[in-house]
């Protein structure tokens, strides 16, 4: 970080010093620097909107009667995205996801 701060320096103060092809090197690094830092936004931008997505998709779960902020999302873990896919699922799949009980099952299979 240091040595490229002072090879832009000397660049600065000795143009006629510098070559033009040690001023190419630097606008190349600095060009290829942008090109990653662009990239990296682009992928936390992505994975924001995904965690976005499922927050909003757990919260429709809890729409559901009986179905706490907890329970939906186990409900989302275990595959469950949609209100419509836990009321189409059948019993034993919905009781094999953990803090899902019978009761949560009778109040949902009474919605069907």
């Amino acid at each position: 970080m240091i040595s490229k701060f002072l090879s832009k320096l000397k660049s600065i103060l000795f143009k006629s010093a510098v070559s033009p092809e040690t001023s190419l090197k630097i606008e190349k690094k600095a060009a290829k620097s942008a090109k990653t830092k662009t990239k990296t936004k682009t992928k936390s931008k992505l994975v924001n909107s995904k965690k976005n997505n499922s927050k909003k998709n757990i919260e429709t779960l809890t729409t559901l009667p009986g179905v706490g902020a907890k329970s939906a999302k186990a409900l989302y873990e275990a595959g469950f995205k949609t209100t419509k896919a836990v009321i189409a699922a059948d019993e034993k799949d919905l009781l094999a996801v953990s803090g899902v009980g019978i009761n949560l099952v009778k109040k949902l299979k009474k919605l069907k």
